[in-house]
Formats: C-alpha cells, structure tokens, sequence
C-alpha cells in the first residue's frame, strides 16, 4: 500500500497546531463537497482524501502513532505487543521513511501478513487506505480476510450551514452520507458551533462490527439585519427626527413578522428599545423565546426646503429665548 502524507493533503506542516489542522479541513471540505460538485469525480475523491486524513491529525492518539509509524499505524498495537515479546522495539517512523511496513524485530508469516495480529502489510493495488475503506465502506480495516473480529465503523465529522431564520425554526433537511439520504429534523434554536450525534449513520463496521456515528457541526451564518447573543438578538432602527421628537408610531421587523412600536416624544439617538419575547427560540424548549432589543438611531433630515429651514431657524431663536429667560429669573 503506497504510503499517504496526510499533512499533505490538508496543506499543513507537520508541527501544525489542532486548530491549524482544523482550519485548513474545513476550508478544503466546503470546497471539494460533493453537494457543490455533484459530477467532479476527482472532487469526490480528494474530498474523501481530505476526510480521512483530519480523521487522523485531530485525533491526538492516532496523529501520533500515524507521525510513528506512517501508513502502518493503525498496526501500531499490534506491532508493539509482537515486539516486546522479542525484546525489540522498532525504529521510530520505521514505517513512514521505509514505506514498506516492515519493522524491526516483527514476525511476518507468508504473504507479508503480520502473524502476531492478523494485519497484511501488502496492498493489492487499492487506490486508498485501509483506514480510508474502513471509512468510507471498503475493505476491513483488519486486512486479512480471514479475522472474525468485529471492528467498530469510524465516526464522520460533517458541517451543516444554515441561514440565522433556518436556526429560528424547526425543520427538515435532507444530508447525503455514505451514498445514502439522511433525513433529519433540526430543532429551532440551535447555536453556532452546535455539535449532534445521529448514532449508526457513520462508517460501516467490519466483520459485522457496528456502524459508526455521524457527528453534525452547525455552522450559523451572519444576518444582516440582527446580532444573536444566545436567545436574544440585537437590532439597529433608523428613527426620522420628527418622530424623535414629538413622538409616533414605527414598524420593527422581527424573524416572526412585523410588530408596531411606540416611540415617546423626545427619544435621544441610541435609546434602546426591549420587545420581549421577539428574540430567538430556546433550544428544544417550545413557547420559550429570548428577547429582541432595538436600539433607534435618529437620522437628521437632508434636502431641506427653504421654508423648512426658516421653521428651524424660529425653532432656534425661541430655543435660545426660553434659555435666557431662565438664566435671568434665576
């Protein structure tokens, strides 16, 4: 089997950080998902390349047996036991410098396959892993045709984006995984970064293991109109200056349709406005809603008249009047 750089494929350094690792899966995922190319084969494939190796590199455990041992490290177990047995221990990162799977101080039976834990260390030619079919519903991760233990299918991490009114309420969608439709119902109020299990919907097993489990990261996109802070959410209003200040009536926009909001006479700019119970749903709690606050922003009038101008320069002088009046009785 022809050894697979991981770090490669995802395009980072070998010392990357977990977070750099992340970053550079998920802009590789959004672009090379098969939803947004639906007939790119090679797509498709670099896609599953891409999964597999964060599979590795964001498992701290098996990043560093994979560093160790290369494209033997799901062996790294077996290997270790057999070894110890003789009293020798293999050369670090035989596995990867080599590309051969052979370590020093293991015992291979005929055809390549490694007696101690029944791993066949050659490859027939496969185009992926075994930790890739194992996946993605190959070959047994075990190799040999002829173990009877029953492997775990792995878990599958996948991103879902959704608009800030899709999280606002409960519904259906549709996923593709592991060429299969998944139907599944997202409560409303779900948070960004928000992580669910859908259990059995992951990689097959092997040898009649059990499937492994899907894991959904909610990805909450930017609304132009509100700010969300866990159930409430935020808003901006421009308000004219009349309204300001003699006060009215104005209409708020919410993701639940339009409301009427009295304005008191004298509003200042940035006054903030509470309409309870507008804001965002409680998650999995029916009825329950945070709060939407409004903060008005007054706008000055532009484009004035000439009579217009001349009402506030009146506007002005009887301004300053009532101002000289008081200082005098005082």
């Amino acid at each position: 089997m022809e050894f697979i750089d991981y770090y490669k494929i995802l395009g980072v350094n070998k010392t990357a950080s977990q977070d750099e690792i992340k970053t550079a899966y998920r802009k590789l995922a959004r672009k090379l998902h098969p939803d947004l190319n639906p007939n790119d084969k090679e797509a498709n494939k670099k896609f599953q390349q891409v999964n597999e190796a964060n599979e590795v590199l964001s498992d701290p455990e098996k990043r560093k047996k994979y560093d160790q041992y290369g494209k033997d490290w799901q062996h790294a177990d077996a290997y270790e036991k057999a070894n110890a047995s003789t009293g020798r221990r293999p050369r670090k990162g035989a596995g990867a410098s080599r590309g051969t799977g052979t370590f020093e101080g293991a015992d291979f039976g005929q055809g390549g396959s490694f007696s101690g834990g029944g791993f066949s260390s050659s490859d027939g030619g496969s185009e992926f892993s075994d930790f890739f079919e194992s996946l993605f519903g190959g070959r047994s991760a075990a190799g040999g045709g002829n173990s009877r233990t029953k492997f775990r299918g792995q878990d599958i991490q996948a991103e879902l984006q959704l608009s800030l009114a899709d999280a606002y309420t409960t519904h259906q969608q549709v996923l593709g995984v592991n060429g299969k439709n998944i139907r599944i119902t997202i409560p409303a109020g779900v948070e960004n970064g928000q992580v669910i299990k859908l259990k059995g919907h992951g990689g097959p097993g092997a040898n009649g293991g059990t499937a492994g489990d899907l894991y959904i990261t909610f990805v909450i996109m930017e609304d132009a109109r509100f700010k969300r802070t866990g159930n409430d959410l935020q808003a901006k209003l421009p308000l004219d200056l009349y309204t300001a200040m003699l006060g009215g009536e104005i209409t708020v926009e919410t993701l639940n349709g339009k409301v009427k909001l009295k304005v008191k006479p004298e509003t200042q700019n940035d006054t903030i406005m509470r309409l309870k119970g507008k804001g965002f749903p409680v998650y999995k709690k029916e009825g329950e809603f945070g709060d939407l606050y409004v903060s008005l922003e007054i706008k000055l009038p532009t484009g004035l008249t000439e009579k217009e101008k001349e009402l506030f320069r009146e506007l002005a002088k009887l301004s300053k009047s009532e101002e000289l009046g008081k200082s005098k009785s005082q």
